[in-house]
């Protein structure tokens, strides 16, 4: 799958996000678990899924999955640096995905290949990221700074704004956040966590992935 091609720093971005309704946030240690952990969870129903660069397999794993994995949207996470956008898009990545926003990776997002979903925590952080082109965000850490009771109060001042919760929702939270109509999406790490990851447990991921997807479609 090739990055959306018009111009702007999320071009096609929403489109991407809207796949699914939850984003596995995936951390690889092995890269050659790649395409068997990316299958079972297209299979399951969660085609969209970011791999974040938090271990030296993860350009590998995601060079793995865009090249033999034709179902899956694969992006990265914890993007840090400018550099981190071009290693991405470099290994096959449709989507880059930040903790924050700094100065430097804004500069870079301007020109980079693929679109970024930037991380805020506060209405401020969200209301400067909008100023500069950014309209789909990234809400973290989700858990710790009361998302559920957060966005709703902002759906307000910011109606044009849709929102990624991510870092410490819980299964169980999933229909709350997606009843939100600022939520376009959330991401979680219960469906494949490391644990399962290593021990190739693709039956319990497959069907943590089709739970989520299964709610993701009583939404509404």
């Amino acid at each position: 799958m090739t990055a959306p091609s018009a111009a702007g720093p999320q071009a096609g971005l929403r489109g991407l996000l809207s796949r699914a309704p939850v984003i596995p946030v995936l951390i690889v240690d092995d890269a050659d678990l790649a395409i068997d952990l990316a299958e079972t969870l297209v299979e399951g129903g969660l085609p969209v899924l970011e791999l974040t660069l938090r271990t030296p397999a993860a350009l590998r794993a995601v060079e793995r999955i865009a090249a033999h994995v034709p179902g899956a949207i694969v992006g990265t996470g914890t993007v840090l640096r400018p550099d981190d956008l071009k290693a991405s898009a470099d290994a096959g990545a449709v989507f880059a995905v930040s903790p924050g926003l700094s100065p430097g990776l804004l500069a870079a997002a301007a020109r980079a290949p693929l679109p970024l979903l930037p991380g805020v925590a506060t209405i401020s952080e969200a209301m400067t990221a909008a100023e500069q082109g950014f309209d789909t965000l990234k809400l973290f850490p989700a858990a710790p700074i009361g998302a559920l009771r957060l966005l709703p109060a902002w759906a307000g001042p910011l109606p044009a704004l849709r929102f990624c919760p991510t870092g410490g929702v819980r299964a169980e939270e999933l229909p709350a956040y997606l009843a939100l109509p600022n939520v376009i999406c959330v991401g979680g790490s219960w469906v494949a966590t490391p644990a399962l990851i290593a021990g190739r447990q693709w039956s319990e991921i497959r069907a943590r992935a089709a739970e989520a997807s299964s709610t993701g479609a009583r939404r509404g």
